[in-house]
């Protein structure tokens, strides 16, 4: 590893002519603090790694980072600086990535409109069927996320990600044509390979942009931009779905043809739109100066940098290699993250599969089925945002993460518990709560995302993180079957186990975080100043299996 450049110490702040001393570093630091919504969030800025001799030149950015002509240590800014560039961020980059999930939800979730109106009796489809089409999607899409996001890291995410979005709308649109079993199946399978990846590399787009912390409430957002899209989506579809008849057409055809032609519109403009990084706006349709100036920049650069050092380990158009592959897929101190998201989503996703279908065997009509899943859909936005919030203000990711499972485990109880004569307003509120829980997924995205340690980890924990959700969706589509509904009672048990299960692995995660970092401490703690020196000059540990990486749990 190269010894590093002496950082230039007459860098200027807000453009200042002279350099700034050592003292008034320190007074922005110390306005900073007092301004940030959290001690801790400023003090992953200004005490990073480049403010320690010992560890400061492990840490330089190689040659070949996008960033690196921006790479400044000796670099201040003020608390209304930094807020004035997340706002921009925030409207130009993390806004536009709501808006292509919102086009993903928009594909992947009318589905479950369609069979409101009755498109499994219109192809000769049963449960079974239904069933066996949801889980050829998910396996599509399990299998398409770590080729999807090795793709990506080579390719540029700004790159592929549109390409994904334009191929699964055509595949959309073609729905139209779907005539028996065979379509809906093909069709599945498509829609499940074109979509697979896409959420973990918007989840590796927004790491190029914001630090932990605030990356677990764009996540957030991130997905209340799914819920929105889902309550819109219903009010699309209560409207398109009444041209049943038109021409003597379906009215899920005309669903399928008028959402995809949406995103379809959507990915076009994402080929043009969607930056490679925060150094690299410029673009004829972007602007020629692009988004920020150059301190903006620099200050851009250096606030992710400070905040997590590693993220300068590879450049964004860096493909992974067969040995950091595997090195990625065996980090063992991961596991727990992937086996919350196989668990924590399998209550809520079988329920929501089969919400529309439940409410028109109760006797609700198609426009009222489409209409009553909205406050569901609005309760868990406000969930949703809380749950996170609440994370963020406690510092604490796992313990206010299982909050979702107690919530879930309550109401199976109660589901499983009532009598098959409640009436169908009383199964209605209960099945609202249960679709309307407290969605952990963005804080474990983000905690997954921090404790994978590197960018070579991150880009491929991402997508084992995602195939354990799949594998969660693959089990959510075979617990309800034919056989046993509207009820489905068998199935709620089934259920009611996988969420114990979820429970206890939420608090074997914590557990295991905490001695893990005890353990570390206490064998950095021994270590003198000479032996962290010769560790760090020698040691072929990388990312969190490093001595000086420290989970968040």
């Amino acid at each position: 590893m190269t010894t590093p450049a002496v950082p230039a110490l007459d860098k200027r702040i807000k453009g200042d002519e002279s350099p700034r001393s050592t003292d008034s570093k320190t007074e922005l630091e110390s306005d900073f603090k007092s301004d940030v919504e959290s001690r801790e969030d400023a003090d992953s800025i200004w005490n990073s790694v480049f403010d320690d001799p010992l560890l400061a030149k492990y840490y330089e950015p190689p040659e070949e980072y996008e960033g690196k002509h921006r790479f400044d240590p000796s670099a201040r800014w003020t608390p209304e600086e930094e807020k004035k560039i997340l706002r921009k961020v925030d409207l130009r980059v993390c806004l536009f990535v709501c808006l292509c999930f919102a086009a993903l939800q928009l594909d992947r979730g009318n589905i479950g409109q369609a069979i409101s109106d009755n498109m499994l009796g219109d192809l000769g489809l049963s449960t079974n069927d239904y069933n066996l089409g949801q889980t050829i999607f998910y396996v599509s899409f399990l299998f398409m996320e770590l080729p999807s996001q090795l793709i990506s890291k080579w390719l540029g995410v700004d790159r592929w990600i549109p390409f994904q979005m334009v191929a699964w709308s055509v595949v959309a649109i073609s729905q139209y044509t779907i005539k028996g079993k065979t379509g809906f199946f093909v069709t599945r399978a498509l829609l499940g390979a074109l979509e697979g990846g896409f959420i973990p590399d918007m989840v590796l787009l927004l790491s190029y942009w914001y630090r932990a912390r605030e990356l677990n409430v764009r996540l957030a957002w991130f997905w209340v931009s799914l819920t929105v899209t889902t309550i819109i989506g219903s009010f699309l579809a209560a409207g398109i779905l009444k041209m049943r008849g038109v021409k003597g057409v379906e009215g899920w055809r005309y669903l399928f043809l008028i959402e995809g032609f949406i995103t379809l519109t959507v990915g076009v403009v994402a080929v043009f739109y969607l930056p490679p990084s925060p150094v690299q706006t410029a673009s004829f349709f972007r602007g020629k100066k692009g988004w920020f100036n150059e301190r903006e920049e620099t200050i851009l650069v250096m606030r992710v940098l400070r905040d997590d050092p590693t993220k300068s380990s590879m450049h964004n158009r860096q493909p992974i290699g067969l040995r950091d592959l595997w090195k990625s897929i065996s980090d063992f101190d991961l596991i727990g993250c992937y086996l919350l998201g196989m668990t924590s989503f399998v209550a809520p996703s079988t329920v929501g599969a089969y919400f529309t279908l439940t409410l028109r065997s109760l006797g609700f009509s198609t426009f009222n089925t489409n209409l009553l899943v909205i406050p569901g859909n609005v309760l868990f936005i406000i969930n949703n945002l809380g749950l996170t919030f609440l994370s963020r203000h406690l510092g604490e990711h796992l313990l206010v993460g299982s909050i979702g499972a107690w919530w879930q485990l309550i109401l199976l109880i109660v589901l499983v518990a009532i009598p098959d004569n409640l009436s169908a307003w009383g199964k209605y509120v209960i099945l609202t709560l249960l679709v309307a829980w407290p969605y952990a997924h963005p804080i474990l995205v983000g905690l997954n995302s921090h404790n994978s340690g590197s960018v070579r980890t991150r880009s491929v924990s991402a997508s084992l993180y995602n195939i354990g959700a799949q594998l969660g969706g693959i089990i959510a589509s075979n617990i309800y079957h034919t056989d046993e509904k509207p009820y489905y009672r068998r199935g709620n048990k089934v259920l009611l186990g996988i969420v114990s299960l979820n429970i206890l692995i939420f608090l074997s995660t914590k557990a295991y975080f905490v001695l893990r970092n005890r353990h570390k401490r206490a064998k950095w703690a021994a270590l003198s100043p000479e032996e962290r020196r010769v560790y760090l000059e020698t040691t072929k540990d990388e990312g969190n299996r490093r001595l000086d990486f420290i989970f968040k749990h």
